[in-house]
Parts: structure tokens; sequence; C-alpha cells
């Protein structure tokens, strides 16, 4: 993930606490990460169906880093406690990760088809719920049973931790909004957009001062579940921690995550058609407006967390990933991108 020079370089800067940190990621977490995707992919090139198998492993192949990423609060974690939750994000994204190469990439994956199958996000997370059969309105095929392997795998490491229960409420909350997102987002254009204005209509009042395209990116993010599902890995919880963790994570640092990941694809997407949020903006000039303001509000209740520094290690080294990619200066986004990380202070 650090690999870069321009990414090593902005690390530095962040002095001592930056190093430590990464340092810790690089040599403890990411190793951890890689082998329990090692034994996942293991599962997903035994899937009988073929264009199953293609898009299992492709979005292991193709976005291990993603796991990875969503392990970093590992980074500060005893170690066992560490290995249970990085084997419980490498369940819980790898299902991410699969549904979203279904919906994006298999022809003829309906609407409805995108619900049912997000059921199983829904199930990993709540082991009240009896799960379904996650393809009876597509994609036709038979995966030997390998997305139910990831809700059970996800089920018993969740079933582990010590403070779950108290919550499994905010999880399910959360990625109940990344499920309805799947199904509107996914629209022909036009009406996709104005499906996700009239879905933010609905919850504007629950979450003030956004545009749609920002809620819309918000609900789009793991990363607010893998930072409840953080905290579940304590022995001691205090439920005030749980209201300031889902206030710093959804919306704001769940709406930069998605934000930066649109800002870096913004020419692949206007050459497939794609929805893109940061296009949403006026220009340029207001996206980057805008994202500042997002990063600077979210680092402010990130400032009100227990154990602030890791999380605000998160949010930084976020945006460094995204905003030293290579698409970045393949699109000479140089400018937006250095004034966006200024924002880091």
């Amino acid at each position: 993930m650090f690999s870069r020079p321009s990414r090593i370089k902005r690390l530095i800067a962040l002095g001592p606490r930056g190093w430590i940190a990464t340092a810790r990621f690089l040599r403890s977490v990411v190793p951890r990460a890689g082998r329990e995707l090692a034994r996942i992919r293991e599962r997903a090139a035994r899937i009988p169906d073929a264009a199953l198998r293609e898009q299992a492993l492709a979005s292991i192949d193709g976005k291990a880093y993603h796991v990875q990423g969503g392990c970093i609060l590992a980074t500060f974690m005893p170690r066992d406690a560490a290995h249970r939750y990085v084997a419980i994000v490498a369940a819980l994204e790898t299902i991410y990760d699969y549904l979203d190469n279904l919906c994006d990439r298999l022809p003829g994956v309906t609407q409805q088809a995108y619900a049912t199958l997000h059921a199983s996000l829904i199930d990993a997370l709540d082991e009240r719920r009896t799960p379904g059969d996650y393809y009876r309105d597509g994609p036709a095929g038979n995966d030997g049973g390998y997305l139910r392997s990831l809700v059970d795998a996800a089920r018993d490491g969740l079933r582990e931790l010590p403070n779950y229960a108290a919550v499994r409420n905010q999880v399910v909350d959360v990625a109940s909004f990344y499920a309805e997102l799947q199904v509107l987002k996914h629209g022909p254009a036009g009406v996709r957009e104005r499906a996700c204005g009239d879905w933010y209509a609905l919850n504007r009042a629950r979450f003030p001062g956004l545009s749609w395209w920002e809620f819309a990116a918000a609900c789009g993010s793991s990363l607010p579940v893998f930072a409840l599902i953080a905290l579940a890995t304590r022995e001691q919880l205090d439920p005030a921690e749980i209201d300031a963790t889902v206030t710093a994570y959804f919306p704001g640092i769940s709406a930069i995550h998605i934000l930066l990941d649109y800002f870096i694809d913004q020419a692949e997407d206007r050459e497939h058609g794609e929805l893109n949020f940061v296009a949403c903006y006026a220009s340029s000039a207001e996206a980057v407006t805008q994202l500042r303001r997002l990063v600077t509000a979210t680092l402010a209740h990130v400032r009100n967390l227990a154990g602030a520094a890791h999380h605000r290690f998160l949010v930084e080294a976020m945006c460094v990933f995204y905003l030293t990619h290579p698409k970045v200066f393949e699109q000479r986004l140089d400018r937006e991108s250095a004034a966006l990380l200024s924002a880091l202070g």
C-alpha cells in the first residue's frame, strides 16, 4: 500500500508517530491479512461455476488492498485481538468486494438481485437472522457454498468478540445503508441520481448538511462497520464510545473514503458512463473545497474518540493512499491532491 516514494515521503512528514504506526501496520497487519485472504482464495478457486469463480478470484486478486486497509485498526490492538479482528475483516470485506463484482461485472444482474445478494452482508453481521438463498434472483450458477462460507466465517468470528452485542444494532444499521445504496446506484443514468437524491431527502434530518452524493458516498464505505467491530474486541466498552465512533465514521470518515475513491476514478467512470459522486460537484474547485471541509470537520470528531491518534492515522493513511495514487498523476490532479492533503495539517 505504501510502496510509492510519494507515499513514503508524505508519511515521513507525519513524524515518529506515523513512522511507528506504518511500520507496525506493514510488518504485522498486512502479512496477517494476506494469509487470511490466501485461505479464502483457496475456497474461491473451488467454485464450480466458471463465471462466479472468475468474479470471486478477481475480487480477491484485484482488491487485496481493501482488506489490508480495512484491517488498519488492528495495528493498535493486542496480538490475539488483532488476529481475530483481521480474520473477521477479511471475511466481511471479501463479501463486500465479491458482491460488488457480481453487481458491476456480470451482465443481466437485476436490481432485485442486488438486494437479495446483499442480504448476505446483513446476515454475516447479525446472527439472529436466518440465512436464505442469496442467488434466488440471480445471477445463475452454483458457487459451491462460497458466499455462505464467508457469512459463516464472519459470524463465527463476531461471536467470539467480548462486546459485539453492544455494537450489533449500529453495525447492522450502517451496513443496511450500504446494501440499499447498491440497489439505488445501479439504476439507469438519470434515474439513479434522482433515486439517490430522494433517498437522502428521507434521511436529511438524521444526517444534515450534506449533498445527496456526499450522503451516498458515506453509505458506500465498510469502514464504519470495521471501526465498530474494533470496539467490540475490547473487554470493557463505554456506550458513549459507540456513539462517538458512529459520529466520527458515519458520515464523516466513510464519506471521505468513498469520495477519494471516486476522485481518482473520474476518468475511468467518464469512459464507462458510471455514476461518479465527485463529478456531481459543480466544478473541480468546489469538489476540493467541500472535501477539505469534510476532512476538517471529521478530524474534529476524531479528536473526541478514545485512541484518537489511532483513528487519525487511519484517516491520514487513507488520504495518502488515494491522493498519491498513480491515477492522480495520470489525470493531472496533482494540484487538487496537494490541496486536499494540506487539510490534514
